[in-house]
C-alpha cells in the first residue's frame, strides 16, 4: 500500500490499532461472556437475542459494554475538541489513555482472573471505554477508509468500489487482530492477549510522537494540502 503524505504515519497507525480491536474483541468474546467492547452493531444485535432468552448471551454485559463505549465516546469527542491542533499529538494522547486502561485490565487479568462478575464487568467496562475513546478521536482524525473498529461499510466500499487497498489492509489487519487475539486467549490466556495490546498501543503512542515533534504537515487538521 502506498504512502498518503497528506496523512503521514496516521495510515499505519491507524491500521495498528486496527490489530488491537481484534485482539480486545476477541478477548471480551471469547473471554467475558459472548459480548463485544468494540463492534457495538454485534452487541445491539446480541441484545434483542438476550432479551428472548437466548442461551449463552447476557444483556446486562451487553448494556455494559454498550454504555461503557458511549462514556469513551464522549470522552474522545471531548479530547478531540481541546487538541483540534495537532493530529500527532491527539493520537499521542488518546493511545496514551488507552495504554494506562490496557495495563491496568491486563493486571487485573492476571492477579484476579476474568471469571467472577466483579472482574468480568469491570475488565468490560474499561475496554468498551477504551475502545468508545478510540472510535471517537480516530473519527476525529479523518483519514478516509480507515475506523479502526467496524468494516461493514469498509467492506461494502470495497466490493461496491472495486478499489482501495485500504479498506483492504484494514479488513485484513482486523482480522490478523482476531486471529492472534484468539490465539492469545486460548493459548496463554487473557493476560497475554490484553499484553499484545497494550505493547501495540505503546508502539503507537512512540512512533507517533517521533513522527509528529516537528509538526510536519500532516499534522494539521485534514492533513497536508494534495
Amino acid at each position: 500500500m502506498p504512502d498518503d503524505p497528506r496523512h503521514g504515519p496516521l495510515v499505519a497507525m491507524l491500521l495498528a490499532l486496527t490489530v488491537v480491536t481484534g485482539l480486545v474483541d476477541a478477548v471480551s468474546y471469547l473471554a467475558l461472556g459472548h459480548v463485544f467492547v468494540a463492534n457495538m452493531t454485534g452487541n445491539v444485535v446480541f441484545l434483542g437475542f438476550a432479551l428472548v432468552g437466548a442461551p449463552g448471551l447476557s444483556a446486562s454485559a451487553s448494556l455494559a459494554a454498550l454504555a461503557a463505549f458511549l462514556a469513551g465516546a464522549v470522552s474522545g469527542g471531548r479530547l478531540a475538541e481541546h487538541r483540534p491542533d495537532h493530529r500527532g499529538r491527539l493520537l499521542v494522547t488518546t493511545v496514551t489513555v488507552q495504554a494506562v486502561l490496557l495495563a491496568g485490565c491486563t493486571v487485573g487479568a492476571a492477579v484476579f482472573g476474568h471469571t467472577h462478575d466483579p472482574v468480568r464487568y469491570t475488565l468490560i467496562g474499561v475496554l468498551g471505554f477504551a475502545m468508545g475513546l478510540q472510535n471517537a478521536v480516530v473519527r476525529a482524525l479523518k483519514v478516509p477508509d480507515l475506523t479502526t473498529t467496524v468494516l461493514t461499510m469498509t467492506l461494502t466500499a470495497l466490493a461496491a468500489d472495486r478499489a482501495g487497498a485500504r479498506r483492504l489492509a484494514s479488513a485484513g489487519w482486523m482480522f490478523a487482530g482476531a486471529l492472534a487475539g484468539s490465539a492469545l486467549v486460548l493459548g496463554p490466556g487473557v493476560p497475554a492477549a490484553l499484553a499484545a495490546a497494550l505493547v501495540l498501543v505503546l508502539a503507537v503512542a512512540a512512533a507517533t510522537h517521533r513522527a509528529g515533534r516537528l509538526t510536519p504537515p500532516w499534522t494539521r487538521p485534514g492533513g497536508a494540502a494534495p
